[in-house]
Order: C-alpha cells, then structure tokens, then sequence
C-alpha cells in the first residue's frame, strides 16, 4: 500500500477511510444540493412556460426526466442504471470492487434528475453507489490491493448512508452486513471511521435531526413522540 512506508497498514487503512468519509459526506451535500436544483428547474422555472399543462405535470415532469436519465445513463454509464445497491455488490463479487470513475458523476446527475423530477425513487440506492464509486476511484487511484479496495467500496457506501440520512450506525450496519457481509474488526472499524466523519460533514450542512419524523401519538394519559 501507498502512502507511506513508516505507518502500520491499519493505520493507513484507517487515514484512507477518513479521507474516504470526507469526500462522501461533502458528495452527499452535493447530491441532495442537485436535486434541489433540479426540482427547481422542473416545477418552478419551467413551471412558467408550461402552466397550461395544469395538473399535467405530474405525469409530464418525470416522464420527461426519465427520457433524459435513460439517454444519459445509456450513453455514458450503462452499469449506472438501476437501484444501485445490486450494481455495487455485483462490482464487489465480480470486478473485485472496481467501479469505473465515471459513475459517480453519471449516477449522481442521473439520480438527482429522476428524483427532482418527481419520478417516485429514494436516495438510498443512488448515494450507496456514489459512495461506492467514490472509494474505489480513491483506491484505484492509490493502487491498493483488491482485498482492501473491497473494503473501501464498503467504507464509501456506509460514508454515503450516514451522511445523506444522518445514520452513522446505519451506514455501518448496511455496509457491513449488506456490501461486505462481513463484521470483521479491522473492516467495522474502517467503515465506522468513514461513516461518522461523514455524517459529521452532513450535519453541518443539512442540519442535525432525524431524515423520518414520526407523529406524536396519544397513548393513554402521556403524549410519546418517536424519531427513526
């Protein structure tokens, strides 16, 4: 591994989830900041020149978004397409974990048009790739071998999780037991570096409260108010 000869490889694999968590948090800023701006576009600028659609947008809107994303997708990143989750594991079983660069803008431009346009998809899928993408390029970039550029896939998609729905023991449960499969010490404690420097990173940005509110509810004589 790279960087430097004098530091124990846990340690390196450590400072690369760290740096891997930094770049994830700010992606998953960057990812829900576009589909602000694409669902801007699609229902307030160009809701002026197409009122006579009336409630036609509904159906308008999203139809016209998911031509654009399956030109895009088609194009430029055809294993972009998809929930996301399937396409990451499958880079991990059959490609060792390499994603191409690619992906990351592809995914995030194409996820960010589908939901800003009111097409009825989450952001679960979409940020778990991106998040993905994003540390296997790191460690593609870096050149570490296939055993650990595994690991930083995973480090990337709990990062992605924990920073776009404040969850940090979310993002590491899901990469662990979902994309890894595995809750070894050395990879759990990568992932939750990464995850929590990441949901750090979306707290300051997206606020620090929980992404589902349930209602308050009566039950009998107290009043319980329950967050996910």
């Amino acid at each position: 591994m790279r960087l430097t000869s004098k530091l124990p490889e846990r340690i390196v694999l450590l400072l690369y989830a760290v740096a891997i968590g930094v770049v994830a948090g700010y992606g998953a800023v960057g990812f829900r900041r576009l589909i602000d701006v694409f669902n801007w576009l699609f229902f307030r600028g160009a809701m002026s020149y197409l009122r006579v659609l009336g409630r036609g947008e509904v159906v308008f809107f999203p139809a016209i978004g998911l031509l654009i994303v399956s030109i895009l997708v088609r194009r430029f990143a055809p294993e972009a397409k998809g929930h996301g989750v399937p396409e990451v594991m499958a880079a991990i079983a059959e490609r060792g974990g390499v994603i191409r660069p690619r992906v990351v803008v592809v995914k995030a431009v194409a996820s960010a048009l589908t939901i800003g346009s009111g097409s009825s998809v989450g952001r679960e899928g979409p940020i778990v790739q991106i998040g993905s993408a994003f540390g296997s390029v790191f460690g593609q970039i870096l050149g570490v071998p296939k055993r650990y550029l595994r690991l930083l896939v995973a480090c990337g998609a709990g990062a992605g999780i924990a920073a776009t729905f404040n969850a940090p023991i979310g993002g590491v449960m899901f990469a662990t037991e979902v994309i890894l499969g595995s809750f070894a010490l050395e990879n759990f404690t990568a992932i939750m570096m990464s995850s929590v420097v990441s949901a750090s990173i979306g707290r300051i940005y997206l606020g620090n409260h929980p992404s589902f509110n349930i209602p308050i509810h009566d039950v009998g004589p107290r009043r319980y108010a329950v967050a996910v």
